[in-house]
């Protein structure tokens, strides 16, 4: 069995998704596997798909399930996959040609050290220009979590863990009429009980385009907000610092409002914080409402 799974969650990108199959056809090391979770397209997906396996350069498993969006994308990847490693790669994103090689030599150095959920390295644009910042090189082991909050990280990072460890947790909830659930959710159960290894090397290029959810976030925040709701009581609970239970709160607040749940202040994990920060959830929902009111 291959030692890594690629997973790609996609809905209608065929136009983009050869950028994915060069990149794995391209890499050094092919000890991997690609899962194509087709989250519901109408295009020429799947047969671009069956043309690339007849190829057969490389090992693809595809999946089609009903449109759930992303995070049913991950459920769907993370109830298949078998290999000891999996990481995501969106579909409209790549990987540098030695990405896989990377990935599995630094792995070696902590397979045996249960206390590893995984590695965490970077993400770089086209140019290969780092996004964000890099990990300190003092730091050798951190969460998700303390990457940013602790060591002052900037900018999105590709993450790596052990299949193992994933399905421990629970599955990104589904809410009826939407199609997005924030993946930090899992992410931030993760760094409850294990640690990263960080690598300071590039193991994704990433294109933030037009149609992706990096770029539409307003859009998804309003049109989603059961998720994101869901995703900001978790974080609100998990918190670690004032500061971010305040903020959390906030947004917890604001997304209530857009799904007309009335009982937020009853369900929240911190009832005490949620009323103080009402004026602030409300000044929040219309600041959305305002930014995205073009779009509905």
């Amino acid at each position: 069995m291959e030692k890594i799974t690629i997973f790609t969650p996609t809905f209608n990108r065929a136009y983009c998704l050869h950028q994915c199959y060069d990149s794995f056809v391209s890499q050094t090391n092919k000890d991997f596997l690609w899962l194509i979770i087709d989250d519901g397209s109408t295009d020429n997906t799947k047969a671009l798909v069956d043309s690339w396996i007849q190829e057969n350069k490389i090992k693809i498993q595809y999946h089609y399930q009903e449109n759930q969006g992303m995070h049913g994308g991950h459920n769907a990847a993370y109830r298949l996959i078998e290999t000891e490693l999996n990481v995501c790669i969106d579909s409209d994103d790549f990987m540098p040609s030695n990405a896989v090689e990377i990935i599995l030599k630094h792995w070696k150095t902590i397979e045996n050290k249960p206390e590893y959920a995984g590695l965490i390295g970077l993400d770089a644009d086209k140019t290969g220009a780092i996004i964000g910042t890099k990990i300190p090189n003092t730091v050798k082991s951190t969460t998700l979590y303390d990457v940013y909050n602790t060591h002052g990280v900037l900018g999105d990072k590709k993450l790596v863990y052990r299949t193992e460890v994933v399905k421990k947790y629970p599955p990104y909830p589904i809410f009826k009429g939407e199609r997005f659930v924030p993946l930090g959710y899992l992410y931030q159960l993760i760094d409850q009980d294990y640690v990263l290894h960080p690598v300071n090397e590039v193991f994704c290029i990433v294109e933030y385009m037009a149609d992706g959810s990096s770029m539409n976030i307003l859009k998804q925040y309003r049109k989603h907000p059961k998720g994101f709701a869901f995703s900001r009581k978790s974080r609100m609970a998990l918190a670690k610092n004032p500061k971010d239970k305040l903020k959390n709160t906030i947004h917890y607040i604001s997304s209530a409002m857009f799904s007309k749940n009335w009982n937020f202040i009853k369900e929240s994990p911190n009832k005490g914080l949620t009323l103080l920060a009402i004026p602030f959830g409300i000044a929040l929902n219309l600041y959305i409402r305002y930014k995205t009111k073009s779009d509905f």
